[in-house]
């Protein structure tokens, strides 16, 4: 349908997802954000799709969040703002850190206005690709607000501290190229639709369990103790051990032959 705010389209291996509000630059609307989230559940349950492509459908990636459409209806406000207790986010958050938990890897192209919570949503997926002119920004500043949506765990994962307060805080806009050069996006391209699926093709030559554990071991080494990551090392490796795809990669490897996996058991 084509007045869907996020299009989920599986080919394979490969989901692409886009926001398509490209009359409004993407901003995100509650459209959109229940859209990720139902787009993010439906892809965690297909276990042949091994990884994610996100984009949004027009001249931009995501102007961030559309206020005045959202503010017309302050008691979805209220309701998306108070945190689920067990998952521990709420509404605004859920819909990008379920890309971030999303058990196989996500690749945002970005290009155009990257706002808000556009910068928001693509630090949510492992790998970015802009155009060099794209425009980038922690816009929240300009309104008075602090950067959320989940963003600032990524953001200070990224940055170093002292540059990852100064964007919040100043609000500054900056372009794709300096977000590649930062360290912020993955790479800087004319085309980025091109590096991102060269990767996407180079990520589902592997296992899909392997990949799957290994995104999750590596979100998660900033938040534990060392003994705790260690822990979670021992945890995974056994289970990769045991996984199906597994042998496959290593019955491939000894004949020297490309690998032909099932489906994602892991996650």
């Amino acid at each position: 349908m084509t007045d869907e705010r996020v299009i989920t389209e599986i080919d394979g291996p490969i989901a692409r997802v886009w926001l398509n509000r490209p009359d409004k630059l993407n901003g995100v609307d509650f459209g959109i954000l229940d859209g990720l989230v139902a787009a993010a559940g439906r892809i965690e349950k297909d276990r042949d799709v091994r990884a994610v492509v996100l984009s949004g459908r027009g001249d931009s990636f995501c102007a961030g969040l559309d206020f005045a459409t959202v503010n017309k209806t302050p008691r979805k406000v209220f309701s998306h703002f108070v945190p689920n207790p067990l998952r521990g986010t709420n509404g605004f958050q859920q819909s990008l850190w379920a890309w971030r938990r999303l058990p196989v890897p996500v690749v945002a192209v970005t290009r155009g206005h990257v706002f808000g919570a556009g910068i928001q949503l693509a630090l949510a997926a492992d790998f970015r690709f802009t155009t060099p002119d794209a425009q980038w920004s922690v816009l929240e500043a300009k309104w008075g607000l602090v950067p959320d949506m989940s963003g600032t765990v990524p953001l200070v994962e990224q940055l170093p501290l002292d540059l990852a307060k100064r964007l919040s805080m100043t609000g500054e806009v900056f372009t794709g190229q300096q977000a590649a050069d930062w360290g912020l996006a993955t790479g800087s391209d004319l085309d980025p639709e091109k590096p991102a699926l060269e990767l996407v093709h180079q990520l589902i030559a592997r296992s899909p369990d392997s990949v799957a554990a290994t995104k999750r071991l590596l979100n998660e080494a900033s938040r534990r103790s060392v003994r705790a990551q260690f822990a979670l090392e021992r945890r995974l490796q056994l289970k990769m051990f045991r996984s199906p795809n597994t042998k496959v990669a290593r019955a491939a490897g000894a004949r020297r032959q490309d690998p032909e996996f099932g489906p994602r058991t892991f996650g």
